[in-house]
């Protein structure tokens, strides 16, 4: 009984702490563009939508209206993630014995992706809470069939089928590890269960119903559009990143755990090391054939959640030093996935990321946009409407704006991201100026949206819709990490040549490399529509040197074939930096349009010696 109070102690302790933490973080951690894509959607409440089933919308829907802010949007998810881990304990000291319960319930607050959940108003939390009530009931269903197991199956299953296609496969796995057990097979044959079931398939007639009037969007972006389905060695990559968010150390008591929990006389433990280890290995495969692009290291995680009960009676056979050590490494990754969210909440900590590969891009610069669009509509006509380039900023705008309304261009990344026929359905989705109407225009782009090899077809496409594009009010964010573009766009429709953003590269020096005070810059600049008069090098913010601009570089012309830069050879450039002081530097370009505009490039950073 003492260690069993000692356990709960430090399972409580934890758990108020981290909740307070998650709380401080949530009221300063910026919206993640998907939470302002839920917000939006939220605002247009409906059964199901193109990304998602609806509840993630609802959820979202009821913290905008607790009040204003990231926090109050966040609340109902951070009321969930904060019910997991009781959940667990719950679990694990009904089944195996309390002592365990209180143990596991603190490895879920430790795991990294467990113990942040809810700080991000996303459906991961509402599909966790349903793969533990499913869960739940499935290991009392083991024991006895009754109508409470037979309500919280119900209640799982109609939450996680609210929730994301993904519960498919939740669905599927608990199925199959009820299948493979004698009391599962018994329990299957009771009728409160297909009760309970049928309850569960009902959650997806809202998403049924949807696709069936959009012609399967929803269902060919999840299954279709965004997977290649073809094997690749990138999903080595994505294994060890998904393997690594357990922490090594747990991670190798997660696969004792199953191991063993295959072979444990008790049903519970059988079925929660079956449950657990297909989620896990089923997903890890899945990482070969599916999507590469999105982020979609968290998919394993109710594996692990199932797997977490098992583990306290792995870890109690261990020599102390390597518990302690489990322990410590799972603190460790949940402190450095919360020191991600920090940096990512203080504008000064995250701009000194900007070189790294973890920069938190999505979090970054969307109250300085917000200013910056207040400013710029400040100084022109009353009717401007604002206009954003993709779905991410229009989302991002209609939270700060308080709008969920404002229109958005035709984008890839809507495309990508399966929000295009959802923001279609709501009338926002433009492809060309005739449809916005004839009045001013205030268009919001982002350069940072596209790669580097389509920034000019991305540019050529924003013309394409709204015609030649005025000169732009540039908003660096992070060292030009985060880069958006302003264009004050007057009355009437346009026509002629595309005029673009201007397009720059540095060649030398090469981004990382250390230099010495007195150095070479070189690279190559030009600007569609009219061609660049001028390049200035910069050095953190301040110009140090002007370049020699207008060498001829055949290359950089047979590279961009579709630039319209009259200037064409003659776009490179170079110049010398003398007296630069020793010490990590951030080295930009200033380019100075033929009319008039100037447009700070990106930085990079190098090394002064």
């Amino acid at each position: 009984m003492q260690e069993t109070d000692f356990a709960k102690r430090w399972f409580v302790g934890p758990w108020l702490a981290l909740l307070g933490l998650k709380l401080w973080l949530a009221s300063r951690l910026p919206l993640f563009v998907d939470e302002a894509f839920y917000w939006q959607e939220g605002r247009h409440l409906a059964w199901a939508y193109s990304d998602l089933p609806g509840l993630t919308a609802w959820l979202a829907r009821i913290g905008d209206g607790l009040g204003d802010g990231t926090l109050a949007l966040r609340l109902p998810f951070l009321a969930i993630a904060a019910a997991i881990p009781w959940l667990v304990v719950r679990l694990a000291a009904r089944e195996l014995d309390p002592k365990a319960g209180w143990q596991a319930g603190t490895l879920a607050l430790l795991l990294p992706l467990a113990g942040t959940m809810g700080l991000l108003a996303v459906p991961d939390v509402p599909l966790l809470l349903a793969t533990l009530l499913c869960l739940d009931a499935g290991a009392r269903l083991l024991r006895r069939v009754d109508a409470f197991a037979a309500l919280e199956l119900a209640l799982g299953l109609v939450i996680g089928g609210l929730t994301h296609y993904r519960f498919a496969a939740v669905i599927a796995v608990g199925f199959c590890a009820l299948l493979v057990l004698r009391d599962g097979r018994a329990a299957l044959r009771d009728r409160r269960v297909w009760i309970a079931l049928a309850a569960g398939a009902l959650a997806w007639l809202p998403l049924v119903l949807w696709n069936l009037d959009n012609a399967d969007a929803g269902l060919r972006f999840q299954l279709v559009d965004r997977h290649p389905w073809s094997f690749s060695g990138a999903g080595v990559r994505l294994g060890r990143m998904q393997l690594l968010l357990a922490t090594p150390l747990l991670l190798l008591a997660m696969v004792v755990a199953a191991w063993r929990g295959w072979r444990d006389g008790r049903p519970a433990a059988r079925y929660l090391a079956a449950s657990g280890s297909m989620i896990v290995l089923g997903f890890l495969l899945l990482g070969f054939f599916a999507d590469r692009e999105r982020v979609s290291f968290h998919w394993p995680l109710p594996g692990y959640l199932a797997l977490l009960p098992l583990v306290p009676a792995v870890l109690s056979g261990w020599p102390r030093g390597w518990r302690i050590a489990t322990w410590a490494t799972a603190a460790v990754g949940l402190g450095a996935v919360l020191g991600y969210y920090a940096v990512a909440s203080v504008p000064s900590w995250r701009a000194q990321t900007a070189s790294r590969n973890f920069h938190p891009t999505n979090f970054a610069g969307w109250r300085e946009l917000d200013a910056a669009v207040r400013d710029a509509l400040a100084t022109m006509p009353a009717d401007t409407r604002l206009l954003a380039g993709n779905f991410k900023i229009g989302a991002e705008l209609g939270f700060a704006r308080d709008d969920a309304g404002i229109a958005v261009l035709e984008h890839p990344l809507n495309d990508k991201h399966g929000r295009a026929p959802q923001l279609a359905l709501w009338g926002i989705s433009h492809a060309s100026r005739a449809t916005l109407g004839d009045g001013p225009l205030l268009l919001v782009a982002s350069s940072s949206d596209a790669r580097f090899r389509e920034l000019l077809a991305h540019y050529h496409a924003l013309c394409r819709q709204v015609g030649p594009l005025p000169p732009p009010r540039v908003l660096n964010i992070d060292h030009g990490r985060q880069r958006f573009l302003l264009f004050a766009i007057p009355r009437g429709i346009r026509s002629g040549a595309c005029t673009a953003p201007a397009l720059a590269f540095l060649d030398a020096p090469v981004a990382g490399k250390a230099v010495a005070g007195g150095f070479e810059v070189s690279g190559w600049a030009f600007k569609d529509g009219v061609g660049l008069r001028g390049v200035e090098v910069m050095l953190d913010g301040r110009v140090v040197a002007q370049a020699r601009y207008g060498e001829t570089n055949p290359g950089v012309t047979g590279y961009w074939k579709d630039s319209n830069d009259r200037n064409h050879p003659n776009v490179y450039f170079r110049a010398r930096v003398e007296g630069a002081q020793p010490g990590a530097r951030w080295l930009g370009l200033r380019l100075h349009g033929a009319d008039g505009s100037v447009e700070d490039w990106p930085e990079q950073k190098i090394e002064v010696r």
